[in-house]
């Protein structure tokens, strides 16, 4: 399994764990009333379950199992991935943040965040999705 792809398992379990240590809060709570202060952490249980836990899985399996070039690269070019790993967190942490910063545009900015992290897998990926058919080198 490639370092990038245990990164991004390892850091959805991460995620995985947290959610569910919060939503075992929330539903402790819901049955019997000890701090109401525990459903601000709704919002926060629910990105670290899909944005955090399922992207991340979902995008750590998909970089280990699409098929690899024939070049000396199997993989590609890995930054787009690694810039993957960085803006899908980044968002996660932007969003989170939010509404304690008290600036409304945060959580738009995280969701962008987070859009580019997915379209720069697309990117970085897509090449061994639809190999080019053509080569862009000058024939002499």
């Amino acid at each position: 399994m490639p370092r990038l792809s245990s990164i991004f398992i390892r850091a959805s379990l991460v995620y995985l764990v947290l959610g569910f240590t919060f939503g075992s809060l929330i539903l402790a709570q819901k049955g019997v009333p000890f701090a109401p202060f525990i459903w601000a952490l709704l919002p926060i249980h629910i990105e670290f379950l899909i944005l955090g836990w399922l992207t991340q899985l979902a995008l750590g399996v998909a970089f280990w199992i699409l098929p690899r070039l024939t070049s000396n690269t199997p993989r590609g070019d890995e930054r787009w991935s690694w810039a993957t790993f960085a803006l899908v967190n980044l968002g996660i942490a932007v969003n989170i943040a939010a509404p304690y910063a008290g600036f409304i545009w945060l959580g738009l900015l995280a969701r962008i965040l987070q859009a580019a992290g997915v379209a720069a897998f697309a990117i970085g990926n897509w090449q061994r999705i639809y190999p080019l058919k053509f080569s862009f080198s000058a024939r002499q």
